[in-house]
């Protein structure tokens, strides 16, 4: 548990100082191709990996792996380092794997809305933030004795590597597993999870 731990925030630290690298890019550079545009679309293929942290049950492990189809919906606006384009999405997560101390559990999942802001960099690294949810259906109860019907949320920050048409994304998202209240015990899962997937980003011709 501790060497999942270190390596999340190894991770963390990775992704902060690229987020801070892609914040400081310089703006002369063109953009054009490089930046999402209004209207046009990202999908993209992810994996993500970690383990419970704060509060709720302990001792529980998440891989999960989906593929996300986002929208843009604006072009870039708002005031100098904060200026950004503003995307929705949906995840399709037909991977969930919870390691739990009493067996591992399958489920899928769906996230039917993300919220995403696009950091308008004008460099190859563009930071992001990310908040979404969704429903998650497991084989077995999850915690162990409370329900196999769940939702999973939270929000994630990260950075795009690249940000042209194909683009690596790295990313540190807080995940929180809980039934919201369908049952009476109701303790949830926090999860600090890192994230990295591959996309690509159509222009609205």
């Amino acid at each position: 548990m501790c060497f999942t731990g270190g390596i999340v925030k190894r991770a963390f630290v990775v992704v902060f100082l690229l987020s801070l690298a892609g914040a400081a890019a310089a703006r002369g550079q063109s953009t054009a191709d490089r930046m999402p545009q209004k209207g046009g679309t990202e999908f993209q293929i992810w994996s993500g990996a970690g383990h419970s942290a704060l509060n709720g049950v302990a001792k529980t492990g998440v891989w999960d792996v989906g593929v996300r189809y986002g929208v843009i919906l604006t072009n870039a606006h708002g005031p100098g380092f904060l200026r950004g384009r503003f995307e929705y999405a949906i995840d399709a997560v037909p991977m969930y794997l919870i390691f739990q101390p009493r067996g591992t559990v399958y489920g899928v999942g769906v996230n039917p809305f993300a919220f995403k802001w696009n950091f308008d960099t004008g460099g190859l690294l563009a930071p992001y933030f990310d908040l979404g949810g969704g429903v998650l259906f497991t084989s077995r109860d999850v915690p162990s004795g409370v329900s196999n019907i769940n939702f999973a949320s939270g929000p994630g920050i990260g950075v795009n590597v690249g940000h042209g048409k194909e683009h690596w994304s790295l990313e540190v998202r807080w995940l929180h597993i809980s039934d919201a209240g369908l049952t009476n015990n109701n303790p949830g899962i926090n999860v600090l999870q890192v994230r990295a997937g591959l996309g690509w980003f159509h222009r609205k011709e």
